[in-house]
């Protein structure tokens, strides 16, 4: 970023604070300059209080469970590491842990607070540094020792740890520059402190063991003390501030060992409860309205909440039920495939990995709700190791939270369709929410009054993901941007104004109009007004009528406005299905379904996009840092007055 650029960004942000955040980014910037010195100073000694819950061993698996647990340890022995949900890294048996894998620069060794963490000749891409460290992988290793007994794992696991302590000190480095990573960090410490055995293991025998575990116990202190003076508040407390306290709690918890410890434990425990509330609407949305940040977000809160059950501290009533209306809201969304809309930003990030890398973190939240809920004994491999190393009696729940629901208002979205839960299944979901959350709305995407649409499991209409937040501007702004979305763009602009990677200065706000009363026989209206800021101002309005007797999907699109102004209305199909425009129709075949669309309206232009880069158009992002092209139908109008109307005709196989 040049000093242009970054001085426009410095008074974006600005712009998005209220005067009691400026106040407190100016209390954090001393409290950075005081973490310099504090640094220096030695961290008190840990009086001799750790936790360990004691099971030992591993829980009971499937051989195939063991064999690919097992299989993924020894490639992270030669050094082949996953991130970001499948993509393999070689750092070495030994990693230089400030090293970005994917760009190969390696990040400074200076304080902390001097390190500009989006310059990338400094460090490379942050995110692929920040992902190696929150030692997802070291857990494996813990695993494997877990269900072989074999000194070469712990040996290994020892290994890579005393090459962090000796590598990464207390505020040097890349790795001490966000609170939410170190977190992470610490919920993935505990996991491996739990597999180990914790004090009474085999990694802590001998002079060595003994030194490891002085080391360990001195950058935990020194991971709680940065996250309690650096908090993510006001317009950033999001899903960094529910991960911030998770990692505090959960550390508080297990290594209750300094003065300080109590303060830490109740603070993150009276503020996490807040964000529980504060973060979920009462209808179960995330209100960042970003589905992978509702799953992390919910695994943080899962994680703090089975060591509270395991410490005997539980949380409350309320807290449980704000996971339980969460896991819900993932129920009713999903397909019958299991495939959650990619709504929103999603970075493949995961707070912890007991199963194999890069599976399905909805299906494993699902699992894990309905064990902690339901006393159900899961096949999940993944909720078997969590419920074995954070042991603990069931919440106390008020209530069961139904199976599934369709009516999300509050949080901002619509399931309608047939045939839930079948073969022969028609989904679809309609965004009519907020734009994101708090000032800034960071993870938010200008969406609105966008839908999505899967039939027999297959996705057909897509949200196009995320792709990366740090490669070329304009691949962050595609893809967060209008036309990344199954909506429409007035005049080439996105409804909503952005003002940096994760900032948005004027926000569409959705407003519902006719509000539907089933699924089945969904008839809603809508409007938006995203575009009643331009000199003559436009007000989108969308109608959604879908017929489950006669599988007829109905978008009607109005415009008001004083003149003429060009619309388009963009829909994305998914990489795979074969789509074919001709003169009479949009013809559209699946594996299990066929669909033709007919569009009426005046004077309209209609081209089918597929891959273009300048400017993008016709991509799609399954996974962080990957991106493929997909099929767009475009419709372009120009006009102020005359509707345009989209008749999706569904035929199953």
């Amino acid at each position: 970023m040049n000093a242009t650029a970054r001085m426009a960004w410095m008074v974006n942000r600005l712009r998005c604070m209220s005067v009691a955040e400026v106040g407190y980014r100016m209390q954090q910037a001393a409290a950075s300059q005081a973490a310099r010195i504090l640094a220096r100073r030695p961290p008190p000694p840990p009086l001799p209080r750790t936790r360990t819950f004691g099971l030992g061993g591993a829980p009971q698996l499937a051989q195939a469970d063991i064999d690919a647990l097992l299989a993924d340890a020894e490639r992270i022995l030669v050094g082949h590491v996953v991130l970001f949900a499948g993509r393999s890294f070689d750092v070495g048996p030994i990693p230089d842990w400030n090293r970005d894998p994917e760009t190969g620069v390696l990040g400074p060794a200076v304080f902390a607070g001097d390190i500009t963490i989006t310059d990338r000749n400094q460090v490379g891409d942050i995110k692929h540094v920040w992902e190696l460290n929150r030692h997802l992988h070291l857990v494996r290793l813990a695993q494997a020792a877990a269900v072989t007994g074999q000194a070469r794992w712990l040996r290994a696991l020892g290994q890579q740890l005393r090459s962090w302590f000796e590598q990464c000190p207390p505020q040097i480095g890349p790795n001490w520059t966000s609170s939410l990573e170190l977190g992470i960090r610490l919920i993935n410490w505990a996991l491996v402190w739990q597999l180990v055995g914790g004090e009474r293991g085999a990694l802590f025998d001998g002079e060595d063991g003994a030194r490891l575990r002085a080391d360990w116990l001195d950058s935990i202190h020194a991971h709680c003390s940065h996250i309690a003076r650096h908090l993510s508040r006001h317009s950033s407390a999001n899903n960094h501030l529910i991960g911030e306290l998770a990692g505090l709690y959960v550390a508080a918890s297990i290594w209750p060992c300094w003065r300080a410890s109590a303060r830490w434990l109740e603070q993150a425990r009276r503020e996490l409860e807040h964000e529980a509330q504060a973060q979920f609407t009462r209808d179960g949305v995330n209100r960042e309205q970003a589905f992978a940040y509702h799953v992390f977000a919910s695994e943080f809160l899962f994680v703090a909440g089975l060591v509270g059950q395991a410490c005997g501290t539980p949380f409350s009533r309320a807290y449980w039920a704000v996971l339980q209306r969460a896991l819900r809201f993932v129920r009713s969304v999903r397909d019958v495939a299991g495939n959650l809309p990619q709504v929103g930003d999603a970075d493949d990030g995961i707070v912890f990995c007991l199963d194999a890398f890069g599976a399905d973190r909805a299906t494993q939240l699902l699992a894990l709700g309905a064990s902690v809920f339901g006393g159900q004994a899961s096949e999940h491999p993944g909720v078997r190791w969590l419920l074995h190393a954070l042991p603990g009696p069931r919440p106390a729940i008020d209530h069961h939270e139904p199976e599934d629901a369709w009516a999300f208002p509050e949080g901002g979205y619509f399931v309608f369709g047939a045939d839930f839960g079948s073969a022969r299944e028609i989904k679809g979901l309609l965004d009519c929410g907020p734009l994101g959350y708090l000032g800034i709305a960071a993870h938010g995407h200008a969406d609105a009054l966008s839908l999505v649409l899967s039939v027999a499991g297959e996705p057909c209409l897509i949200d196009c993901g995320t792709y990366s937040y740090w490669q070329e501007q304009k691949w962050r702004d595609y893809f967060r941007g209008t036309s990344a979305h199954n909506t429409v763009r007035i005049d080439g602009l996105d409804q909503s104004v952005a003002g940096g990677r994760f900032m948005w200065l004027k926000k569409a706000r959705a407003n519902i109009e006719r509000m539907p009363s089933s699924p089945h026989e969904f008839d809603f209206r809508g409007s938006h007004d995203g575009y009643l800021r331009l000199p003559d101002p436009v007000r989108h309005l969308r109608s959604v009528r879908f017929d489950a007797g006669s599988s007829t999907l109905v978008v009607r699109d109005e415009f008001a406005a004083r003149k003429p102004h060009r619309a388009e209305i963009f829909w994305h199909f998914a990489p795979g299905l074969d789509v074919r425009l001709d003169s009479s129709a949009l013809h559209v075949r699946g594996k299990a379904f066929a669909m033709q669309v007919h569009v009426a309206g005046a004077g309209l232009a209609l081209e089918l996009v597929r891959g273009a880069e300048n400017p993008p158009l016709g991509w799609a992002s399954r996974n962080y840092e990957s991106r493929e092209p997909c099929d767009v139908f475009k419709i372009t109008a120009l006009s102020s007055a005359v509707p345009i109307e989209c008749r999706f005709t569904i035929t199953l196989f």
